[in-house]
């Protein structure tokens, strides 16, 4: 059970997607995006440093900003404006900095290692993109990624309530990013994707239920029951069981639905036919989406999965329900 005052609620949401202003753009259909010829968000980026930047950095940077104004915890200077140290973040992605991976692996097998740079072998760390969203906005708090196949969004999502939980630290900040370039293009297709890849972030600012209060903020959702099981139907059936009734359900990546008789009567959408395939970003997508969609005009309770291996036989998956905010 959690502790009084430590359930983790969702204050702020950040998007970083060509074509999408906000989160809420997540649940159109393909055809009702607004703009034909899209600006790259990394755009919205100024300043120094960028130079030495993977494109993953740089998307969870633009959607991780945008997550903390939301939920008001930065000033003007987009550095924190709570305690820093009480402000964690996780980090989902798969395929971050596959390309400066790649280019020292190249400028070593190359020249040596006299070919590398002492600005770029730094960003070969897998910590990487984490480590400059806590640099840049002053997030000293714990601090960690996961790289866990298609449910690592979902599961950093859980990591982060249960550092919430734990008291670890009183608010995290929670990103997916994956990027399209050519070394991901070169690895999704020696693993047998053909389909375009997604390409940008999301991000959320969850935060101890007494923290917000203390601020006179009201939450946008609660993050509830997570499953991660070897079965879909198994997760579904763990984190749905006794709650109230699912008003939308975000499909894994495959699009499979194999539980019609699980989850009856829920609107379905599956993000991963809108944006591309999008490996450890969609759990986080998907929990954006949830948000947005409970901020709308609906209320109740949204169902996030994700899944590896065969439709209707995974490997491992992982499930989380997002409700609307009770006090």
């Amino acid at each position: 059970m959690t502790p009084e005052g430590r359930r983790a609620v969702v204050t702020g949401l950040g998007l970083a997607v060509a074509g999408l202003e906000d989160a809420g753009d997540l649940l159109q259909p393909r055809g009702d995006r607004r703009d034909p010829a899209p600006a790259d968000p990394v755009r919205r980026l100024t300043g120094r440093g960028l130079r030495y930047k993977d494109r993953a950095t740089k998307l969870a940077l633009v959607a991780g900003r945008d997550a903390l104004r939301s939920a008001g915890l930065v000033g003007e200077d987009d550095r924190v404006a709570v305690p820093g140290e009480r402000v964690g973040v996780v980090v989902s992605t798969n395929l971050g900095n596959v390309d400066t991976v790649c280019d020292t692996v190249q400028a070593i097998a190359e020249h040596t290692y006299l070919g590398t740079s002492p600005m770029t072998l730094p960003a070969t760390s897998s910590n990487v993109v984490a480590s400059w969203l806590a640099i840049t906005y002053g997030l000293r708090g714990a601090n960690l990624t996961l790289c866990n196949g298609q449910t690592s969004g979902l599961d950093a999502v859980h990591w982060a309530a249960l550092l919430i939980a734990a008291g670890r630290a009183d608010r995290v900040l929670v990103a997916g990013a994956e990027p399209d370039n050519a070394p991901v293009r070169h690895v999704l297709s020696s693993s047998g994707v053909t389909a375009e890849p997604f390409d940008g972030a999301a991000a959320l600012v969850l935060e101890a239920e007494s923290a917000v209060l203390d601020r006179g903020v009201r939450p946008l959702a609660v993050v509830g029951r997570y499953a991660r099981r070897a079965s879909l139907t198994t997760a579904v059936a763990q984190v749905t069981a006794g709650a109230a009734p699912v008003g939308l359900w975000c499909l894994p990546e495959r699009g499979s639905d194999p539980m019609g008789d699980v989850v009856t009567g829920a609107h379905r959408i599956d993000l991963s036919a809108t944006l591309g395939p999008a490996s450890g970003a969609l759990g986080v997508l998907q929990c954006v989406a949830a948000a947005a969609w409970l901020c709308g005009p609906h209320a109740g309770s949204v169902l996030a999965t994700a899944g590896i291996g065969d439709a209707g036989g995974e490997d491992a998956a992982a499930a989380v329900v997002l409700s609307s905010y009770a006090p």
